[in-house]
């Protein structure tokens, strides 16, 4: 059975502006159904900033990187297990417990390039950024 590592929205994009494609049988990468929404979310926000590409573009980056993910989960398990971590650690929010209990539950380790995510994520699960991902793939 392969490696299963986790990955959040801002490592989806990314990976997907490096054309990464997880080599079969390698590695799977999988994500929280919430990877969805934040993608999307994440490359409107560089849209009108100006810091990005064309309309155009930047959708079709969002439809691939929500496409990256072999499986995107979010079950009753992952829910209570994300909440149960949020709660335990009095976060005002559930998106980073979201991929943190995805990885107790499934993954190997979170590959996260948002700073507090893997900030949040240290001392729970094995946390990484893309770079040292493929870094140690390769």
């Amino acid at each position: 059975m392969s490696d299963v590592y986790v990955i959040d929205a801002d490592a989806a994009i990314d990976l997907v502006r490096r054309r990464h494609n997880a080599p079969d049988g390698e590695y799977e990468l999988i994500a929280p159904t919430l990877l969805r929404s934040q993608v999307l979310s994440i490359l409107h926000t560089r849209l009108v900033s100006g810091d990005g590409e064309d309309s155009k573009k930047m959708l079709e980056v969002a439809e691939a990187a929500c496409r990256l993910p072999r499986r995107l989960l979010g079950d009753a398990v992952l829910r209570s297990v994300a909440w149960r971590i949020a709660t335990e650690h009095q976060w005002d929010s559930t998106f980073a417990a979201e991929y943190i209990a995805l990885t107790v539950l499934h993954g190997k380790a979170l590959i996260a390039n948002d700073d507090g995510v893997r900030e949040r994520a240290s001392g729970i699960v094995p946390a990484m950024t893309v770079d040292a991902f493929l870094a140690g793939v390769r």
